[in-house]
């Protein structure tokens, strides 16, 4: 099973990770080859932490879809070595080429369209720890980015009610995303991520009033946050902020998805 990106994943099949997530860890067998594109330093420090605690072996490939190699000859080389691959790469289509060439799991570990491990996590946070997915006010603050483009694509497998409040100019036409440019509701939480260099005419931070206007939820920014754009204030000072220890969820929900790609199928992909 290929995780590239979240409409890839049914309802059952989100919950099945999140199951797996809750249950003790079971010891694979095979070699992961791992390949991440700039620091990606929370990832990469859990995936390496999952591949050692399911006894998987695993190789760094560093940036080895930056090659100008087709992808198909990569894949025919490199699947005889490997049981899975998990890759960080800017390049989408790229990342989507190979895993459609390979005859492995490929695990988006970030690309430029999507970060589909970070938001399967703090769904999971959200679902165990504040209100079932299926009930929780969801409100995404901010241009689209890799991280919201998920959530929509989340919101589509799990038939959720999210609000996305951004500039006029960016609303889009979705069926389980409302698009608003000011917050006129209360919310369970609110998702925040970094600005696209793009974004400073069509952002605007964040503000401790716009939290108080919607009752005050819950407060996951996205890491690296920067105070000043997507937040106009420090979260630390927000009695709602979900702390640090959050992220810490990425190690069994990677281990999780981990478990879930390598599953045993009852017949071949491709």
């Amino acid at each position: 099973m290929d995780l590239i990106d979240l409409s890839q994943l049914t309802h059952e099949g989100v919950h099945a990770i999140w199951n797996l997530a809750d249950a003790p860890d079971e010891p694979l067998k095979g070699n992961a080859a791992w390949s991440f594109e700039g620091n990606g330093i929370r990832t990469r420090t859990t995936f390496i932490q999952a591949f050692r605690d399911l006894g998987l072996s695993f190789v760094e490939l560093p940036n080895f879809l930056k090659t100008a190699e087709r992808a198909v000859d990569l894949a025919g080389y490199l699947d005889p070595f490997y049981d899975v691959y998990v890759v960080r790469e800017s390049d989408h289509q790229r990342l989507s080429e190979f895993a459609f060439a390979s005859c492995r799991p490929v695990i988006n570990a970030m690309s430029s369209m999507g970060h589909p491990c970070e938001v399967l996590t703090d769904a999971y946070y959200i679902d165990r720890s504040i209100k079932s997915i299926a009930q929780a006010r969801i409100c995404l603050w901010g241009p689209p980015t890799n991280v919201l483009r998920s959530w929509h694509e989340l919101a589509r497998s799990l038939q959720l009610s999210v609000t996305h409040v951004c500039d006029a100019r960016l609303h889009e036409a979705q069926t389980y995303v409302k698009f608003a440019s000011a917050p006129t509701e209360t919310f369970d939480v609110v998702i925040t991520d970094g600005w696209p260099s793009s974004a400073e005419a069509v952002g605007r931070s964040l503000t401790l009033a716009d939290l108080n206007r919607m009752g005050n939820p819950v407060l996951q920014p996205t890491p690296p946050f920067c105070i000043g754009r997507e937040l106009a204030f420090d979260p630390l000072h927000y009695p709602h902020f979900a702390g640090y220890k959050q992220k810490a969820l990425l190690l069994p929900v990677q281990k999780a998805i981990l478990r879930y790609a390598l599953a045993p199928k009852p017949e071949l992909r491709r």
